[in-house]
């Protein structure tokens, strides 16, 4: 273990990021990786049901698929097995499009959503309009931007609908998921595991008939086909720890927040734990450092803060020493 942990010491100091996930590279990620099968190996299964009832408490909610994925294959199959009628898309950004185009996407394929609409996320503390499905990004990477849990929940309540939420960028890092009805998210960000696999969490049930094995919620439900066995065993280590993690993601944050006071884009109520976008152009010192490059172009940069979750509560903005800020 003292070899391992030198390795991955010299790894993270190898390559420094500032991405938004997967996280640096943690012992954890690595230290209970073994050979596993899904089914008759009793070993895993204990070490899944762990896995799995430490996100669930996360989530806040009661029920959880797991499945090989990124974030975007468990966002397709909410889509396609939930949403129904009328549904409200929150515009953020770059994701929320994507949620657009998925929303859209069932609607045409598995015909159990009849409208879809979209309004600015600064629009809706004034909107009443009943929906029965709203479907949003609360943290949106793409601009470094946070909608309190809290306020969509609100907006849930004056709509008389239920809440879908791409949780990708806010799980294990946020407040308040329990206050939604559906969350889809990937294991790599806020979570500090190894990519490859994606959850979606719920406390409502599907009601749609999806009429294909693969996007059919059921058959990850049922595990009838082969799961993220070595991601869990990624998280396994890792979520046993967790508030350990995230916290350097908490100190990291409010570091970078002092030094760029002057070039924020959000006020405080809407940053998020994950990110910050700055108006400023931030370079790289050295060729070790790989910085975040967001899908859409809004000028300034996007810093993300899990690149020292590492050190966990020992952590100190000493990254910070690697940027031309």
């Amino acid at each position: 273990m003292k070899n391992l942990k030198k390795l991955i010491e010299k790894k993270n100091k190898d390559k420094i990021i500032f991405t938004a996930g997967p996280a640096s590279l943690l012992t954890e990620n690595i230290s209970n990786i073994q050979p596993c099968f899904g089914r008759g190996d009793k070993e895993y299964l204990i070490k899944e049901k762990f896995v799995l009832d430490k996100i669930l408490k996360l989530s806040g909610q009661k029920t959880i698929a797991r499945m090989q994925g990124s974030g975007s294959l468990a966002l397709e199959i909410m889509a396609t097995n939930f949403l129904y009628g009328k549904v409200l898309i929150i515009d953020t950004g770059y994701y929320s499009d994507r949620l657009f185009y998925l929303s859209s996407t069932a609607k045409k394929n598995f015909k159990k959503i009849r409208t879809i609409k979209k309004i600015k996320w600064e629009k809706i503390d004034d909107f009443s309009e009943k929906y029965d499905w709203i479907f949003a990004c609360s943290t949106e990477t793409s601009c470094g931007l946070k909608i309190p849990i809290q306020n969509l929940y609100k907006l849930k309540k004056r709509c008389n609908s239920k809440l879908m939420l791409d949780a990708t960028a806010s799980i294990g890092l946020e407040e308040n998921h329990e206050l939604c009805d559906v969350l889809g998210f990937s294991s790599c960000k806020g979570l500090f595991g190894l990519t490859g696999a994606c959850f979606v969490a719920f406390s409502t049930n599907p009601k749609n008939e999806i009429n294909s094995f693969y996007l059919n919620i059921h058959s990850h439900l049922n595990k009838k086909m082969t799961g993220p066995y070595h991601i869990i065993y990624s998280l396994y280590d890792v979520l046993k720890n967790h508030s350990n993690f995230s916290e350097s993601v908490k100190i990291n944050k409010k570091i970078f927040l002092k030094k760029m006071d002057m070039y924020l884009s959000q006020p405080l109520i809407f940053q998020p734990n994950l990110c910050t976008h700055v108006t400023k152009s931030i370079e790289a010192k050295n060729n070790k450092v790989i910085l975040y490059e967001p899908r859409n172009n809004i000028g300034g940069s996007v810093v993300c803060h899990i690149g020292e979750a590492h050190l966990g509560k020992k952590a100190k903005g000493k990254i910070f020493k690697n940027l031309k800020i």
